[in-house]
């Protein structure tokens, strides 16, 4: 055996097994328990097009997300005009991004420029008709990184919620416009998703209005500083919806954002599920001073607006821990957990585009891809083996260990394999024999000049390597410029063809070269078939 023949023929067989091992978990699921624990489980996950599942296009209110900033700058102008002895009229919010200060004279309006200029640069004031009235407004800088702010919560927040949701490969990303794309493969709830997706998540505790009339409220007679809501329920069997009205507090005393876990947990003596919260340290000293401060009274847990419960508060909290009890069903506790722990939304999302793909038609557009892969194997290798004879059958076993290191690669990066991805496949088989027909050339011309087999083999292999390398590189620095830079369909065809040309440079240029050295160097064969 040639020196450093051994070496390579371990090399051929441990990457040979490895991509079997790696390929196996895909193509048989029913695997053995003592196998997901010592060897890779990873499957090679299908896309959209190709699993079926639900594609949507979601728009942020972006809106809202600067009404609840300038909610916050106006209380905040207050602590300042208080604290600095400015006198004020009144501050009120007139759109969405600004605010209207009445002040009380020359002076304080003075005073009150020279307090933005110190310490709210973001903002602006300009007169309107009453010079002591100003409309303070956001600079338009400070708007787009609120809005640009908002976006990647949002982004954050959903992604956040369908990695616990359990969805292989989802595809979450920005587009212009502020509108996020999602994409979820294998999912074909698409009221549930929407649910979770969409759910603003905004939780709050607040207290019951016990000292004013629930009845004369929803007359009219709602009292300054409380608001009525409701708890919204609907019968799973008769489908009827029931609302019950509470009169409570305005102020929230404690928000979802000091929130580490929310899990559900069983109720032993009714046999039905609740939500378990966990508050970080600040909310666990804020808890347990609301329970301490308000004992003997209800405190109503809200989200979105929606009553959940009102329980009365018994005794002091401490621990940092709460409950939200209501009829659940187990996956409405579920889906209820994963939006209290991912976070509330910055602001609400609409859905402005959705479509379903059926697995069905998954299933159809694999099979007419598969049929296109093998077709093209089929007449690639049929050529081949007719021009090339055992050169040619050389070329087509170098042909199927491509497409088991693609599998392979795909399975061990956790890529996800699309229709785009299968025609890069498809692509790759035409490009593999490349790399073989110039060596086969090479070596022809060798022989023509009348060289020995191995010295003809050993010259074509070792002038053609060069010109296969230079080929494949630049085709390779465009795939990963196709992946870096491209979206979901052109990403998918990205991968499959970088795993490609990886995959047939090392057969062409080494596995075909071993055997080659094994056929006319060790087992001395005298007629060179090419």
């Amino acid at each position: 055996m040639r020196q450093g023949q051994a070496w390579r023929l371990l090399i051929i067989f441990a990457v040979l097994v490895a991509s079997l091992i790696y390929i196996t978990p895909t193509v048989n699921p029913d695997l053995p328990s003592w196998w997901e624990k010592i060897l890779p489980k990873k499957k090679v996950n299908l896309g959209l097009d190709l699993k079926g599942g639900i594609h949507m296009i979601l728009e942020a209110d972006v809106k809202k997300s600067l009404e609840a900033h300038m909610d916050g700058v106006a209380e905040e102008l207050r602590r300042e005009l208080k604290s600095e002895k400015i006198r004020f009229k009144t501050i009120s919010k007139k759109a969405y991004n600004s605010i209207e200060v009445g002040l009380e004279d020359e002076k304080d309006r003075i005073k009150f420029t020279d307090l933005l200029h110190k310490r709210f640069p973001d903002l602006s004031a300009s007169p309107q008709g009453d010079p002591n009235l100003l409309l303070v407004r956001l600079s338009p800088q400070a708007e787009d990184h609120i809005k640009g702010m908002a976006l990647d919560q949002a982004l954050e927040t959903i992604r956040n919620r369908i990695d616990q949701f359990g969805v292989a490969e989802p595809e979450i990303r920005r587009q212009e416009e502020g509108r996020i794309l999602v994409q979820l493969p294998g999912v074909q709830d698409v009221e549930r998703a929407k649910e979770i997706i969409g759910k603003t998540a905004l939780l709050e505790f607040k207290l019951v209005d016990e000292e004013h009339s629930l009845e004369e409220a929803l007359k009219g007679n709602v009292p300054p500083g409380s608001q009525i809501l409701y708890h919204v329920s609907k019968d799973p069997k008769t489908g009827q919806v029931t609302k019950i009205p509470y009169l409570l507090k305005k102020k929230a005393l404690l928000t979802g954002a000091h929130i580490i876990d929310a899990k559900v947990q069983i109720n032993q003596q009714y046999n039905e599920p609740y939500v378990t919260l966990t508050f970080d340290s600040v909310g666990a000293r804020l808890f347990e001073r609301i329970t301490e401060e308000n004992v003997h009274k209800r405190l109503a847990i809200i989200l979105d607006g929606n009553v959940y419960s009102a329980p009365v508060i018994q005794e002091k909290i401490s621990g940092g821990r709460a409950q939200i009890t209501g009829r659940f069903t187990m996956d409405e506790a579920k889906d209820l957990a994963i939006v209290l722990r991912a976070g509330a939304l910055p602001a609400p999302v609409n859905i402005v585009e959705e479509r379903t793909v059926g697995p069905s038609l998954g299933k159809d557009t694999i099979e007419a891809g598969i049929k296109a892969t093998l077709f093209a194997s089929l007449a690639v290798g049929l050529f081949m083996l007719l021009y090339y004879k055992l050169s040619g059958l050389i070329a087509d076993l170098m042909l199927v260990f491509d497409l088991i290191l693609i599998m392979a690669g795909l399975a061990f990066f956790g890529a996800t394999l699309t229709l785009p991805g299968i025609a890069g496949i498809a692509l790759t088989i035409g490009m593999a024999v490349d790399g073989n027909v110039l060596i086969y050339e090479r070596i022809r011309e060798e022989i023509r000049n009348g060289k020995t087999t191995m010295a003809a083999i050993d010259s074509g292999f070792g002038r053609a390597t060069i010109t296969i390398l230079d080929a494949n590189i630049t085709t390779l620095i465009v795939a990963l410029v196709l992946f870096q830079f491209g979206s979901g369909p052109v990403r998918g065809f990205a991968v499959t063809l970088s795993l490609g040309i990886i995959a047939s440079v090392f057969t062409a240029v080494f596995v075909a070269r071993v055997i080659f050295n094994l056929l006319y160097g060790n087992l001395k064969l005298k007629k060179l078939s090419i």
